[in-house]
């Protein structure tokens, strides 16, 4: 099969057999960020945006994903210039191994984009399904309110 997709801003036409998953699409196509985790859509490793909404993609077949927007966290920011979700991420001491990070980081992006000052549950809430098995939450917690100020303060 062959299909368009716009992925971090950008025009992409790919060839994938029928039963690829979008995570599998991903992946070939070198976007690294996309992490392969459970391939069950419990962990959140392969989460990305489609069309403004946070899935699992290794739960998504590549072929309905065809025309759509996708974002994944690398096209959030630059090493030299990181959004500051990523920023508070590092400054917050809340990247360990950093595989579960660009999950995590794609989640907090969609909760303050819906919600800029959310409260410690909501924040709980909107990470649920995303599993990290080296920070114990208490620093990515932080660092979505730390993102949260900042991105507040920024306007």
């Amino acid at each position: 099969m062959e299909g368009r997709f716009t992925i971090n801003g950008q025009e992409h036409s790919i060839l994938f057999p029928p039963g690829a998953t979008l995570l599998d699409v991903l992946r070939g196509e070198g976007f690294t960020d996309v992490h392969e985790g459970c391939r069950e859509g419990v962990c959140g490793a392969c989460a990305v945006v489609l069309d403004g909404r946070l899935v699992n993609s290794c739960q998504v077949l590549a072929a309905s994903a065809r025309g759509r927007e996708i974002l994944t966290a690398g096209g959030l920011g630059t090493p030299a210039s990181p959004h500051p979700i990523q920023q508070a991420f590092v400054d917050a001491g809340a990247v360990q191994c950093g595989f579960c990070t660009p999950g995590m980081v794609l989640a907090a992006w969609c909760l303050l984009r819906e919600n800029p000052a959310p409260t410690e549950e909501e924040i709980k809430s909107a990470l649920d399904g995303n599993l990290c098995r080296c920070t114990g939450y208490k620093h990515i917690l932080e660092a979505v309110q730390l993102a949260a100020e900042r991105m507040n303060t920024d306007d």
